[in-house]
């Protein structure tokens, strides 16, 4: 054993030697870091004794104090002679550990922000480093950093609550509320304190998923393993991943990375703002990208069309669509009933769909899962501001529109204080809020608007009528084919003889996008846009996707005024937010010489000065709106997913 821990020491030489010449080649440090010189004692708000636990061997990075540090590299490999009498004492500790008795004692440790420094033990740790043991029992005092803006520091603190449920190290997130999303995704409550038998079935699945990820994806460092495991759980469950070889799931894997990545990179999602150009698709072309001559379409809706309205919308483009390519389509619809999405997307793909339109923005989680285990199908889910890469986005920029609404309920107004209504909190409303906060105040400059909520328990229309306002901006109508049956819909007035008159409305004509959609995949434009990024159609009024009702009620000059604006949006010489604009707080958002960029519109969580009202909070909200906020709440980041029972 003697020469087998002579021949380890020289090995774990080498090792240390090469670590020290590569780290002064590159200009890094070569020696283990030491951490009283990281910290003061200023900086620290106490210490906690955690016991002796197992800790990841890659978690240590250096030591206590200096003391013998050139002694290892930064490896924690030696770096003295054979000869010398350090490493007289590393083997006989190896060859203490090759022996029957082995290495008992732990070694003892300061941990601070996650990462591990030695105290006592520097040559045990490096024996036992050198034999590539993946955990090293230690006797660790935790120190605590004080609470600051530092946002590691921050993340840290919910990494000590998030320890104190589970007891595990090695789980790394960096941004802020990954480990109570992780607790949430895995099935337990907020404070659901782990049992070993859970530590120890979460352990096993999460060595299982690093090692198909590093094996999938060498060396990167884009995506820590715990993230990607959060974007896993967004699609497939934790079972799946015991269930799985190792090949089979760092090829699953493979078909979630870009959405592993879009979901660390707030910039990876792509705002598509206008149709494709035929004539531009030019890699394309040169390349010779198959493009097909024929595609069978699935259309998924939540309900029948008779019985819904937006559904009623979405067929009509359906139809369209058939209408304007005829054989080149092949259309079917599929009604989830009382199945869930994923069966009848399983459906619609073994009757041979090449394209999805999932229409509703809670259909995303199921065409995910679908597009992650058919790579040959295109999916598309009607939502915006989504950072996903297998499934594309599609919606319409309705501030557009409410500009339009806004200048003409400014005219029409005979008070200054005019009535809103928004949906509910999503990406997108506060623009629209916005923009026909901007069209009121650019015909009537006293314009207030009153902002009210249909999420909110109670009738919102009422609220404001009560209030004295007499013009209000309600729900737009769904489609150009339906019926002005209610006046409350769009921007109405109140006469003075307690009749309702419509004023002017948005409406979709989602049959535009639909063909539009479609004929960009024949004409080759949708392989122009990359695939590594999380594609959001976004259209405006150019498009056709969406346009304004001028009622038969308005004067002439005002009804002239809406075609005017309508004109200028159109073409793009007028644009909403191109202004002076300053928000409640009378912070300048705007000087009136740039407008904003898509990005800025849509993330909106602002209102203009002359709106009166704010977002209403989660808990504020009616339950029937709970699942929409979780997928496209302006606050969605820091609502956690609904808990269904342990996955463990």
């Amino acid at each position: 054993m003697r020469s087998e821990a002579v021949e380890q020491y020289n090995h774990a030489l080498k090792a240390g030697q090469k670590y020290y010449k590569n780290a002064v080649i590159h200009g890094e440090y070569p020696y283990p870091l030491v951490l009283d010189d990281i910290i003061q004692e200023s900086a620290v708000a106490g210490y906690a004794d955690l016991g002796i636990i197992q800790v990841p061997a890659d978690r240590f990075v250096g030591t206590k104090s200096a003391g013998r540090t050139a002694a290892l590299a930064g490896n924690f490999m030696p770096l003295l002679e054979p000869t010398s009498e350090f490493a007289a004492k590393w083997i006989s500790l190896c060859d203490a550990h090759l022996s029957e008795e082995g290495i008992r004692d732990a070694v003892e440790c300061y941990e601070f922000l996650g990462r591990f420094y030695i105290q006592e033990g520097n040559k045990r740790l490096s024996v036992l480093l050198s034999y590539d043991s993946p955990r090293i029992a230690a006797h660790v005092r935790r120190v605590i950093p004080r609470w600051s803006e530092d946002h590691e520091v921050q993340v840290y603190y919910e990494f000590m609550h998030f320890y104190s449920l589970s007891g595990l190290y090695g789980i790394d997130f960096r941004h802020r509320g990954s480990y109570a999303k992780l607790q949430a995704a895995l099935g337990f409550e907020p404070e659901h304190v782990w049992t070993d038998q859970e530590r120890r079935s979460f352990s096993a699945g999460f060595s299982h998923f690093r090692d198909a990820l590093q094996k999938q994806r060498p060396g990167q460092d884009q995506v820590t393993p715990a993230e990607a495991l959060l974007t896993w759980l967004q699609v497939f469950s934790f079972s799946d991943i015991k269930d799985l070889t190792l090949p089979e799931l760092s090829k699953r894997i493979d078909t979630l990375w870009p959405d592993m990545l879009a979901q660390t990179d707030d910039t990876a999602i792509e705002l598509s703002t206008e149709p494709a150009d035929k004539g531009k698709n030019v890699i394309s072309k040169i390349i010779s990208i198959a493009r097909p001559d024929h595609l069978n379409i699935a259309f998924l809706y939540d309900a029948p069309p008779e019985y819904s309205t937006w559904v009623q919308a979405h067929d009509e483009g359906r139809q369209y669509l058939e209408d304007q390519l005829g054989s080149k389509v092949s259309v079917k619809t599929y009604l989830r009933d009382f199945r869930d999405y994923e069966a009848v997307l399983e459906e619609a793909i073994a009757d041979g769909a090449e394209l999805v339109f999932a229409t509703d923005a809670a259909m995303v989680s199921a065409c995910r899962k679908a597009a992650a285990l058919h790579k040959n199908v295109r999916f598309l889910t009607c939502a915006v501001f989504q950072p996903y890469t297998g499934v594309r986005m599609y919606n319409g920029r309705t501030y557009e529109c409410k500009f339009i609404t806004g200048a003409i309920a400014g005219i029409m107004s005979e008070s200054n204080e005019i009535g809103y209504v928004a949906n509910n909190p999503i990406f997108g409303t506060p623009a629209s809020v916005n923009a026909f906060a901007l069209g009121a105040r650019m015909t009537n400059p006293k314009a207030v608007i009153r902002l009210d909520w249909a999420c909110l328990p109670g009738d919102p229309v009422k609220r404001l009528l009560d209030s004295g306002v007499s013009v209000i901006s309600n729900r737009e109508i769904v489609s150009s084919g339906t019926v002005w049956k209610d006046f409350e819909l769009g921007t109405f007035k109140l006469q003075k003889d307690g009749t309702l008159i419509p004023l002017v409305t948005p409406f979709w004509d989602w049959g535009k996008l639909y063909e539009k959609i479609v004929q960009s995949i024949f004409s080759g434009a949708w392989n122009d846009i990359s695939d590594s990024k999380a594609i959001n159609y976004w259209w405006g009024m150019a498009s056709g996707v969406l346009d304004v009702h001028l009622s038969k009620y308005l004067p002439d000059g005002v009804a002239g005024l809406g075609r005017i604006l309508r004109t200028g949006i159109c073409n793009g010489s007028l644009q909403p937010f191109r202004m002076r604009i300053f928000d409640q707080s009378g912070t300048q958002r705007n000087d009136g010489e740039h407008s904003f960029s898509p990005d800025e519109i849509v993330s909106m969580d602002w209102f203009c000065d002359n709106v009166v009202g704010r977002v209403p909070d989660y808990e504020e909200l009616r339950p029937e709106y709970a699942e929409t906020m979780h997928i496209l709440g302006l606050y969605r980041k820091k609502l956690l997913p609904e808990a269904e029972g342990g996955q463990l």
